[in-house]
């Protein structure tokens, strides 16, 4: 019979054996299972792009509050810059400065006359991926939305639905600001939301001057930048004859809704599901 110590000892040579043997036999399989292209550590997720909301006239950026809350549950970054709604030239050149703050991809989205200051405001600025019009004007060099507006019958703007308000301008002159009457809140502009969104809509909203209204767009970003384009084919505000043509002719890919003009706030699922796909072609 051994000794006992030497049994100990044979006893310990076996179990570090068999330790260094599990060792590889683990090590082993852990390759075995491995992609050969794995370094032991998930590759980061690829930053989801910016959204930039632009609003239009009559409008303001809280009337983007149910596509804000939507995005920021699917992770995006966010930002609704309020429009200066005062000159085409100047808004833009203002929505620019917000563009340039932002660093990686933005998919940048325009309602109404956000269109044309996206149009504009996107030229020049490299990470802007996508264009995306909700309602919007997506006008051409040299158009405004006053040549526009007439182009196909159906836009209930006008005396009708909008009251004129003086302003004063910085070198001591007049200018004009247009805003909704209740009736045109209803009708050309909110016809498919509650009268207590109607009544919201009309006590909060921000007019928009003539000058902007007649402003000529420079050259559109939409020649170089992929659009994305949100028919609303209810609305009394752009007919959508009007808005098919911009859309075609920008050579975007258009969807279409059964809404008023504020698709945001009768449809604003909608809204989200073009900003996703427009937000897939640039992650």
């Amino acid at each position: 019979m051994s000794p006992p110590h030497r049994l100990a000892t044979a006893s310990r040579r076996l179990t570090i054996g068999l330790v260094i043997t599990l060792a590889a036999v683990l090590g082993f399989g852990t390759a075995a299972f491995a992609s050969p292209h794995d370094s032991g550590q998930r590759k980061p997720e690829t930053p989801k792009p910016t959204i930039v909301l632009v609003h239009g006239g009559w409008d303001n950026s809280s009337g983007w509050d149910p596509v804000v809350t939507a995005l920021h549950r699917r992770g995006f970054p966010v930002i609704a810059p309020a429009d200066p709604l005062r000159d085409l030239a100047a808004d833009s050149a203002y929505i620019r400065s917000v563009l340039e703050t932002i660093k990686g991809p933005i998919v940048l989205v325009g309602h109404s006359y956000g269109g044309a200051v996206i149009t504009n405001a996107a030229v020049g600025v490299p990470n802007v991926k996508a264009l995306v019009y909700a309602a919007g004007w997506a006008l051409d060099r040299n158009e405004s939305i006053g040549s526009l507006i007439t182009k196909f019958p159906g836009s209930l703007i006008g005396p009708a639905t909008t009251i004129g308000r003086p302003y004063p301008l910085h070198d001591g002159s007049q200018g004009t600001d247009l805003y909704l009457t209740r009736h045109g809140v209803a009708t050309a502009f909110a016809a498919d939301v509650s009268p207590a969104v109607q009544e919201q809509i009309f006590a909060t909203q921000r007019p928009f001057s003539v000058d902007a209204f007649n402003s000529k767009s420079g050259a559109p970003a939409w020649k170089t930048i992929p659009s994305w384009y949100l028919v609303t084919t209810k609305d009394k505000a752009i007919p959508p004859a009007t808005q098919l043509f911009m859309a075609k002719r920008a050579h975007a890919r258009i969807t279409k809704v059964s809404s008023s003009h504020v698709v945001m706030y009768s449809h604003p699922d909608r809204v989200v599901d073009i900003i996703l796909n427009a937000a897939k072609s640039v992650s």
